[in-house]
């Protein structure tokens, strides 16, 4: 194991020098050793979170490092834990540093130190030595170590050497603007005095109910670094726009910086002749004086402030409603089936009132009321008798200050969101709460522990990490689905695994696509410009494409799903992408990315579900999710050990209530035999069985087996061997292939009767066909393995005809219940050699012989086979020999010889 590291609270320099390093130790881990400074923290949080796998300490065992790469210091005592690499008499240790030496430095079987500014700069001159190819990020990156450790190039440490590697990064493609977004630096005094002037000359101004800043200043002299000022004021009143205009030696200069996406200020500066990105801009200033530059940028910001219509994405759509005239009891059972807390209520027959906007809508209640109502024998009674009918509605284009008056400060629950007469959607608290949250720019930060602030807003752009992930022909179908999507039209989402994997910048070939509108429409259209086929399935509103190469794309309207009782098949009504996502197993699969062309890459995370990817948890969504589907343990499971994640403790708590609710067994459902079929499937099933034995399920799976099947000594024993025996088969390379399942649940069944895994097939569902084959496998492998276990002086051919009509898993099963090392031995060679055995000759040469064709002819060529596998004959000659001496024509009855 290959380890990159640096020192404690690691700055830019030390993590460019570890991006840099991974260049040249591409297997290497990268680890910080602790912490890291503040602005490295938000640079990683928003720049690097799924860029590189910066791994944790605690999760690395440094007796297994046997290379430890350390850059940017020479001190032990600055590396944590690592520190405990260096006790290993074995370890390779290579330092990367530009500080001065001192006593007691780390000694390096490979040591790289010069004296320049940066360690970022030592990488940038090994790269360019030896003709590495980086990426424009990753020169932006090694840039930011530069810049940070040389004052930009400006303290007395500086070197030329500095100055030539910053130059070629920006040749590779640094962006200055993101380097002087990160590094900071103290005020010096005279800057601090502009900053309270600054202060000083600060108004205010409300466009389209949003704050914006404006300051004007004039000084006789140029000011370098006067945009860091403009920086730190912002930060210091925690503003979130900012536009300085500043004359400085008779030129007029704008910064602008903005931290809402309600404001472009790169298309502001644009206005006055300048430019840059949407969220830092600026501009020089000509042919006009101070205050008409003033009253330009004024009326800019007028005509490009536009904040976003937050109703239309907040809302959750299509809407549920109740009737008025149903009664309590039942308006009960239908806020539970769909888990929410208030709904708007409809008259029973149209009857616009005077002062509702909507048709049909006449008032709201909420879950509190009808359980108060119940509890006091009211359930017979109608809706209408109980609900609120003082509501307020508000449009698609409604702010977000519209909907904080009405949810906090008139208490109103839940406001429906009305376009031209219609109910489009409703708006709830917690929707507004999660959009507070998820949103950076409204979340007040000192209110969260470090590791709970939400990683990235619930809506980013995933476009260049699709680019570095994904192949061009899969880019280019998702932008093809996308295409379709528009034209008929639906809303196209990836979904899932896909989403999740990407995330994590892993393989994923499984395309799921789930569409705001009709999915089998959408599907027919898809499968007609792909040049594919398509199936339906009408009852889930799913369908199935199958390009003309045999890719498969699987796609599903946006549903909700309830359950009438625990555990039981799930009734599916059409719902939108917010509630298809919220009604997925766990967090880390509750996103999706948009495909239609304006929104491409855009990923959706409404949970704050990349907080759980990165922290590697398995997060249920509700805490009745085990209840509803208790499949979902094995794949929460299943999950867990696959990518190396922990169990939420919440849903570990969630487990054992469901495993003490005993939920298993009580709908007739094939889910649970297919999860525990995919957890067999995986490369190394061991570590989920174990699990599976932590949260007590051997006692669903396998009641009828005896009390001593637990995670003992042989157990794990028979497991093992049955990986082992699965490993050897696949280093063969056979084109048989083999489904590692059957091994896996053979090998569990070992110790007990084929009429237990009878009955675990029928608890479970298993189809007829793989219930025989698993019964008759087992059954003919026992028998097998006790009869090779009790005799060790067996010929080949005897070995072929014992093991000839097992398949590929029972004859893995015989080798990993065998005790002795001779049946797992004849069962090696049968698989190897013997399996694939045939004579030379066949039926044709018999006749050729003189031979008449008939039964007789098998019992001479299965004669035949045995004298070759016994070594009697080895060539075409001597099988014939074999054949004439021991079936002469002249002792054959007459129907056996040709005239």
């Amino acid at each position: 194991m290959q380890v990159i590291t640096t020192h404690l609270n690691a700055d830019f320099d030390g993590m460019a020098s570890m991006v840099a390093a991974h260049k040249l130790y591409p297997d290497a881990i990268l680890s910080f050793s602790g912490s890291q400074e503040k602005n490295l923290r938000d640079f990683i949080s928003q720049t690097l979170l799924y860029r590189y796998d910066f791994q944790k300490p605690r999760t690395i065992d440094p007796a297994q490092v046997d290379t430890l790469i350390i850059v940017d210091t020479r001190a032990s005592d600055r590396l944590g834990n690592f520190a405990q690499c260096l006790k290993n008499t074995d370890i390779t240790v290579h330092i990367y540093d530009h500080h001065p030496e001192n006593p007691g430095d780390i000694k390096g079987d490979v040591e790289v130190v010069r004296n320049v500014g940066a360690t970022a700069t030592i990488f940038t001159q090994l790269l360019r030595e030896r003709d590495i190819t980086i990426t424009p990020e990753e020169a932006t990156i090694i840039c930011l170590g530069i810049y940070e450790d040389t004052g930009s190039l400006t303290h007395l440490t500086t070197t030329p050497d500095d100055l030539e590697a910053a130059a070629w990064l920006l040749r590779m493609g640094a962006k200055l603007d993101i380097v002087s977004q990160f590094i900071t630096y103290e005020l010096t005094t005279m800057q601090v005095e502009l900053l309270h002037d600054l202060m000083k000359t600060a108004t205010q101004y409300t466009i389209q109910s949003i704050p914006i800043v404006v300051v004007t200043h004039s000084l006789p002299h140029y000011v370098d670094d006067f945009a860091l000022i403009v920086r730190r004021f912002m930060v210091m009143e925690n503003l979130d726009t900012l536009f300085a205009l500043v004359s400085m030696a008779g030129r007029i200069y704008l910064i602008a910086r903005s931290r809402i996406p309600d404001i472009n200020v790169g298309a502001i500066a644009r206005d006055l002749g300048g430019g840059g990105h949407a969220t830092a801009a600026s501009a020089t200033v000509r042919d006009m004086t101070l205050i008409e530059a003033h009253e330009k940028l004024i009326q800019s910001l007028h005509r490009h402030v536009r904040p976003q219509p937050i109703a239309r994405e907040l809302m959750s759509a299509p809407a549920i409603t109740i009737p008025a005239d149903i009664t309590l009891a039942s308006a009960q059972i239908l806020l539970n089936r769909y888990s929410i807390n208030s709904v708007p209520v409809e008259a029973a027959t149209i009857s616009r009132k005077p002062d509702c906007p909507h048709l049909n809508l006449v008032g709201i209640i909420t879950r509190q009321v009808i359980e108060k109502a119940v509890h006091h024998d009211l359930g017979h009674l109608p809706v209408s008798d109980y609900m609120s009918t003082d509501i307020d509605f508000l449009s698609l284009n409604a702010t977000l200050s519209d909907i904080q008056e009405l949810i906090i400060e008139n208490h109103q629950r839940l406001i429906p969101i009305i376009h031209e007469n219609t109910l489009q959607g409703v708006i709830t608290r917690t929707d507004l709460l999660n959009h507070l949250v998820n949103d950076p720019s409204h979340l007040p930060r000192n209110l969260l522990h470090e590791t709970e602030y939400p990683s990235l807003e619930r809506k980013r752009n995933l476009n260049s990490l699709m680019i570095d992930c994904l192949t061009k022909p899969m880019i280019q179908l998702l932008q093809k689905i996308g295409e379709v999507a528009d034209e008929v039209p639906v809303n196209a989402f990836a979904v899932g695994g896909f989403v999740r994997d990407l995330l994590l910048k892993k393989r994923n070939l499984d395309l799921d696509i789930v569409v705001e509108g009709n999915g089998i429409e959408f599907a027919k259209h898809l499968a007609g410009r792909l040049g594919g086929r398509y199936r339906t399935h009408e009852r889930f509103s799913t369908a199935m494409v199958l390009m003309p190469d045999g890719f498969k794309i699987d796609i599903a309207t946006a549903r909700l799903e309830y359950y009438e009782y625990p555990a039981a098949l799930p009734t599916v009504e059409l719902s939108s992408i917010k509630l298809d996502l919220y009604r997925r197993d766990f967090t880390i699969n509750a996103m999706a990315v948009q495909l239609n062309p304006q929104q491409f890459g855009t990923l959706i995370d409404f949970f704050n579900c990349q907080n759980d990817l990165k922290q590697k948890e398995i997060k249920v969504l509700h805490n009745l999710s085990f209840v509803e589907d208790p499949s979902r343990i094995f794949r929460a499971i299943r999950f867990e050990k696959r990518m190396s994640f922990t169990m939420a403790p919440h849903t570990a708590r969630l487990i054992r209530n469901a495993v003490k609710m005993q939920l298993f067994g009580k709908a007739a459902d094939t889910r649970f035999f297919s999860e525990i079929r995919l957890i067999f499937s995986e490369e190394n099933p061991i570590p989920a069985i174990q699990r599976m034995a932590d949260f007590n399920l051997f006692q669903f799976l396998w009641p009828d087996l005896k009390p001593h099947l637990k995670v003992d000594r042989r157990f794990l024993h028979i497991l093992l061997q049955a990986q082992r025996a699965i490993d050897w088969y696949r280093l063969l390379y056979l084109k048989e292939e083999c489904d590692n399942w059957i091994v896996y649940l053979l090998a569990i069944m070992g110790r007990s009767k084929a009429e237990v895994l009878e009955a675990f097939c029928k608890r479970f569902l298993v189809p007829q066909k793989i219930t025989d084959n698993l019964v008759w496998q087992k059954m003919h492998a026992d028998k097998v393995a006790n009869l090779l276990a009790r005799r060790n002086a067996l010929r080949n051919s005897e070995i072929y005809w014992l093991l000839q009509d097992l398949d590929i898993e029972g004859l893995l099963y015989v080798m990993a219940i065998a005790r002795k090392s001779t049946v797992k031995k004849a069962v090696s060679n049968y698989v190897t050699e013997m399996r694939q055995a045939a004579t030379l000759i066949s039926g044709r040469d018999l006749m050729a012989l003189g031979y008449e064709p008939g039964p007789a002819f098998k019992i001479m060529l299965n004669d035949l086979l045995d004298a070759r596998l016994d070594g009697i004959v080895t060539s075409k000659s001597e099988e014939i020999t074999f054949i004439q001496e021991n079936y002469p024509l002249n002792n054959l009855p007459e129907n056996g010889r040709n005239a």
